[in-house]
C-alpha cells in the first residue's frame, strides 16, 4: 500500500530544488520565465476567504499565493478529506496558484517535547500541502537560545536536524521544505547557511525574507551568495523603502536563475485591490 502511494506521489511529477526544469508543470510558470507575483496572506489578505483571495489575485495580476496558518482562509491541518479536495478544486480552477502554506513550526525550543510537536505539526502540514496541490511548506527559526546556556552551534544543529527529518518525510509527497530567513539572531544569513549545510536535504530550501539585517554596506549581495542556489521562495514587503536594494535584489534573483515567484508581503489596507495594482506596477518596473 504505501510503496503504491509513494509511486503515485511521485509520479506527480513535482519539481524539485534546484532542478533546472523546476517550473515545469507548475500553473502559472513556465520554464524561462522569472519572478513572477504572489501574494502572502500575511497581512493583507488575513481576513479573506479562499473566493476573495482569487478573485483580487486575479483582479490584480497576483499569480499565487502563500496560505499564512490561522488566517480566515481557513486552510489548516483540522481540514478533512472532502474540505481539502474543495480547496485543491478552488485553486486549480483558477488563474491563482495555491504556492505555499506558511507556517509558524520552529525547531528552536530548550524543550525536547515542544521540538517534537512542531515536527509532527510540520509533517501534518506536509501532508495537507500535498493534498491541496500546494509546492511548499513555509517553517521559520526563532531565535538562538544562548541565554539559557545553549551555543549557537548546538541550537543551529538542532534546527537543522530537525529540517532533515521533516524534508526527508516531505520527499515521500512531493512537497518541499523552505526555511525563511526569521528570528532574533537566526535571521543571519550566516547562521541559515550554517543551517542548510547541517541539513543538506535536496527537499530543504530557503525562504528569502527581505530583512534589513541582509543589508551590508547599502547592498544584499554578500548575504544573498551565501543561500544563492538554495533559495525556493522569496518574501518581499513595502517596495517603496529606499533602505532595501530591490532592484539589485532582483537582479541577483535572476543571475541565479531563480524564476519562482516573489511574494507580496504587506499590510492590510481599506482599499486592497487598488493597492494590489500599485504594487504589481511597482515590481514590473524594478523587476525589468
Amino acid at each position: 500500500m504505501f510503496d503504491e502511494l509513494r509511486i503515485e506521489r511521485v509520479n506527480r511529477n513535482i519539481p524539485r530544488i534546484g532542478d533546472k526544469k523546476v517550473l515545469v508543470g507548475i500553473k502559472g510558470m513556465e520554464a524561462g520565465e522569472m519572478l513572477k507575483l504572489g501574494l502572502v496572506t500575511y497581512n493583507l489578505a488575513k481576513d479573506w476567504d479562499i473566493p476573495t483571495i482569487i478573485e483580487r489575485c486575479t483582479k490584480t495580476g497576483f499569480e499565487a499565493v502563500e496560505l499564512r496558518t490561522t488566517h480566515a482562509h481557513g486552510v489548516e491541518p483540522s481540514l478533512n478529506e472532502r474540505q481539502r479536495k474543495e480547496v485543491r478544486k478552488m485553486f486549480e480552477g483558477s488563474a491563482v496558484r495555491l504556492l505555499s502554506l506558511g507556517t509558524a513550526c520552529e525547531y528552536h525550543s530548550v524543550e525536547k517535547d515542544e521540538v517534537l510537536r512542531n515536527i509532527e505539526l510540520t509533517k501534518k502540514f506536509v501532508k495537507l500541502a500535498y493534498d491541496v496541490g500546494a509546492l511548499g511548506v513555509k517553517v521559520r527559526p526563532n531565535g538562538l537560545q544562548v541565554e539559557k546556556g545553549v551555543s549557537v552551534e548546538e541550537t543551529l544543529r538542532q534546527i537543522g536536524s530537525a529540517l532533515r527529518e521533516c524534508g526527508t518525510f516531505a520527499e515521500d509527497y512531493g512537497v518541499e521544505i523552505w526555511l525563511e530567513v526569521h528570528g532574533k539572531g537566526t535571521s543571519d544569513l550566516r547562521y541559515i547557511k550554517r543551517i542548510m549545510d547541517i541539513v543538506n536535504h535536496k527537499n530543504v530550501g530557503v525562504c528569502w525574507n527581505s530583512n534589513n539585517t541582509d543589508v551590508i554596506g547599502g547592498s544584499v549581495k554578500d548575504t544573498f551568495n551565501l543561500v544563492k542556489g538554495k533559495i525556493c521562495s522569496v518574501h518581499i514587503r513595502e517596495l517603496w523603502d529606499k533602505t532595501y536594494p530591490w532592484r539589485e535584489l532582483f537582479t541577483l534573483l535572476k543571475e541565479s536563475q531563480y524564476d519562482r515567484y516573489c511574494l507580496a508581503e504587506i499590510p492590510s489596507s481599506l482599499e486592497p485591490e487598488r493597492l494590489m495594482r500599485y504594487y504589481r506596477a511597482f515590481f514590473e518596473e524594478l523587476t525589468q
